[in-house]
């Protein structure tokens, strides 16, 4: 009587599996294998490096946040630089005036700085002490501290009646507080640009730029009603 093979014995037979105690002790050895395997270890040279990196990027970061993180005001104005273009603007839409020039929310004092050079006497304002501080060295350095000067100053608690012209940078929440004290302070023929924003009130004389570029001049007209708001 012949034996009859099994299907488990015939290799061709495609539905033969193989030992299965077989393949569990495959998966104990990889898994022994990865108990005992270790993690690459960074060489003298690498570590030190890794730590310089980190002593460098720490250092930036300290030096970098006094710049950007707004002052405590009653309206916070992050650090915003303005472009070439704003200033260009500004400039345009002053032209043939002169003057004392208040730069509000000065920043790293490069709006003030090209007052001065225009012939203007610039004085800008900021609470951020670390951008003043920044904007008096940039104005010594190129020769300008005559003519531009730098003030550690809350903007609602400086009076605004001695400029001849007033450059607004800040952000939109303010304008319309600032707006009633302007029109409480100023006086008639003074200039207003106010940058990236417009007052929400008053009407522009003329308009500059687009988008986030754009610059709105007014001027304080000759007769204000209750000299605390302004029409054109």
């Amino acid at each position: 009587m012949s034996k009859t093979p099994l299907a488990s014995d015939d290799p061709a037979n495609v539905n033969y599996r193989p030992n299965i105690q077989e393949d569990c002790d495959f998966c104990q050895q990889i898994s022994e294998a990865g108990k005992s395997s270790k993690p690459p270890q960074l060489s003298q040279r690498g570590a030190v490096m890794l730590g310089i990196v980190g002593a460098v990027f720490t250092g930036i970061s300290a030096a970098l946040v006094p710049f950007v993180m707004p002052g405590l005001r009653r309206v916070a104005l992050p650090y915003i630089p303005a472009s070439a273009a704003q200033i260009s603007y500004v400039f345009r839409a002053l032209e043939g005036r002169s003057g004392s020039l208040l730069d509000i929310g000065s920043g790293d004092g490069r709006i003030t700085m090209a007052a001065a050079r225009q012939g203007f006497q610039g004085h800008g304002v900021e609470l951020n002490i670390w951008l003043v501080l920044y904007s008096r060295w940039r104005a010594w350095a190129q020769g300008l501290s005559r003519h531009a000067k730098f003030y550690k100053r809350d903007l609602w608690k400086t009076n605004l009646s001695s400029y001849q012209n007033i450059v607004i940078f800040g952000v939109e929440s303010m304008m319309a507080p600032l707006e009633v004290k302007m029109g409480q302070e100023l006086n008639p023929g003074t200039n207003i640009v106010a940058c990236r924003f417009p007052l929400p009130s008053w009407s522009p004389v003329t308009k500059l730029g687009d988008g986030v570029d754009t610059v709105w001049l007014y001027i304080i007209p000759d007769s204000v009603i209750g000299h605390s708001q302004v029409t054109s």
